[in-house]
């Protein structure tokens, strides 16, 4: 235990990280030893005790002394459940954290299953599971990537990036395309760009739009290391074998989708939205596209600061995917990250992203700007579960029948940007696989194979 003796660190300094590992559910001891990597200890010190003071005096209280019982998370129970139908104790009592700021037991959870939903909770004990396996070296050997066209009904597209030895989300995108390799790109740019680092090898379906991705990773790969010249520092994955993706949105369909769906399909129900209707597409798109990333933004950072259910089957860390992430080695696990320099990104984004590109345009400039317009003359209403379709309809009214420039409102159709390929290197071989399906190179150039330098994975997904 540190000296308790020594003044305590200025708390703004280290407010944000208690905050970060509070959201990660970790006990007062662990906060307090996680506060060491921050404090300068040759002269502040921070003990239990004096932490828990700190705590109380920003309002974060544990389980006991907030004491729910069902009754007192009756209502945002019945605000949580149309949106999360299919949440079980674990995703409830998380849920009910993140979004509420409520620290709840999980015998008072399942006193409230058995009281107010029996009947779900028949259902649930009745699901099915698959086994798969995967296998990772450690944290950032490499990221997953993958698209999900689950909501192109709506003229939404989905897309993750997924780095599997810890389980961490990195991007959760929605956007009305996934299919153009210069948008698809510029998520794995943006994320190593704040990362400040990249994975060895990126992965992924072998789908053209993935090509801007294998092609800017194995040129930042031969920037960094010119020994590499010569590989596609990209491994394709064949046969429904990109697992952790797979596994995502398996997550996310039983876990988001529902209610979120429900909500999407109401407006279609309803006449409201037409997706023959152009003006329709693009205000639909200009409400609730950006609604729809927050709400997501919010899941990814519930799932991330969440610990997986313990599994037998796994000898990858158990623990919290941004802790393991950002502290492998409290997890006896290798970081294989490599830094990357600014100039190499901005060399690759240069080369395969044209800024100016329809496809980064929530809806045309011309129109954004006069919805926008209209919607500060609505007064700014919030969006959000409730409101979404309202304010939509109302945007839309404004544009149909109170247009002060007609010529604004002539919208061509759909562009080539869905179509658009990008060739992939020439003159690059595949990673090298050994039949037991592990990539030769790598650290060392040696082959990967189970044993101590590889962590297997056996992770579980509906049938």
């Amino acid at each position: 235990m540190p000296n308790q003796y020594k003044p305590t660190p200025p708390l703004d300094e280290i407010a944000p990280h208690i905050l970060r590992l509070w959201k990660a559910r970790l006990t007062d001891k662990q906060i307090v030893d996680g506060l060491q990597k921050h404090i300068d200890t040759e002269h502040f010190g921070l003990g239990l005790t004096k932490f828990v003071q700190i705590r109380v005096g920003m309002g974060l209280q544990r389980t006991r002394q907030q004491g729910h019982s069902i009754e007192s998370i009756r209502e945002a129970m019945l605000e949580l459940r149309p949106i999360y139908p299919n949440a079980g104790a674990r995703d409830i009592i998380s849920l009910l954290f993140h979004e509420k700021g409520m620290c709840v037991a999980r015998t008072v959870v399942r006193a409230y299953f058995a009281t107010y939903e029996p009947e779900l909770v028949r259902e649930r004990k009745a699901r099915r599971l698959k086994r798969k396996r995967f296998w990772a070296a450690g944290v950032n050997d490499l990221f997953a990537v993958d698209q999900h066209d689950k909501w192109l009904r709506f003229g939404l597209g989905l897309h993750t990036g997924i780095e599997p030895f810890s389980g961490r989300i990195m991007w959760i995108r929605v956007w009305h395309s996934n299919r153009n390799p210069q948008l698809i790109l510029s998520y794995y740019l943006d994320t190593i760009q704040n990362l400040g680092h990249m994975p060895m090898v990126t992965q992924s379906d072998p789908g053209t739009e993935n090509y801007g991705i294998a092609n800017a990773h194995t040129m930042l790969r031969q920037w960094h290391d010119p020994a590499l010249q010569g590989t596609l520092q990209h491994r394709w994955m064949r046969s429904n074998k990109n697992v952790m993706p797979e596994i995502t949105w398996s997550q996310l369909r039983r876990r988001f989708t529902p209610g979120f769906e429900s909500i999407l399909e109401q407006g279609v129900n309803e006449g409201w939205y037409d997706s023959n209707n152009t003006l329709q597409v693009m205000v639909f798109r200009w409400v609730f596209v950006p609604w729809l990333q927050r709400e997501l933004d919010a899941y990814q950072d519930r799932i991330n600061n969440t610990s997986k259910r313990r599994d037998r089957n796994k000898v990858l860390p158990h623990g919290v995917p941004n802790l393991i992430y950002e502290s492998p080695e409290d997890f006896g696990a290798l970081d294989f990250k490599i830094t990357v320099e600014q100039d190499a990104i901005d060399r690759v984004r240069a080369l395969y992203i044209k800024p100016g590109h329809p496809v980064f345009d929530l809806v045309p400039p011309n129109l954004g700007d006069y919805i926008q317009l209209c919607y500060e003359r609505m007064g700014h209403p919030i969006v959000n579960r409730g409101s979404v379709w309202p304010v939509y309809r109302d945007l839309l009214h404004m544009l149909q029948h109170g247009a002060d420039n007609p010529t604004l409102l002539e919208i061509s159709g759909d562009d080539d940007e869905e179509s658009e390929e990008l060739p992939l290197l020439d003159n690059y071989q595949d990673l090298p696989f050994n039949e037991d399906g592990y990539y030769m190179g790598g650290v060392g150039g040696g082959i990967r194979k189970k044993g101590k330098s590889l962590s297997h994975l056996t992770s579980l997904t509906e049938t």
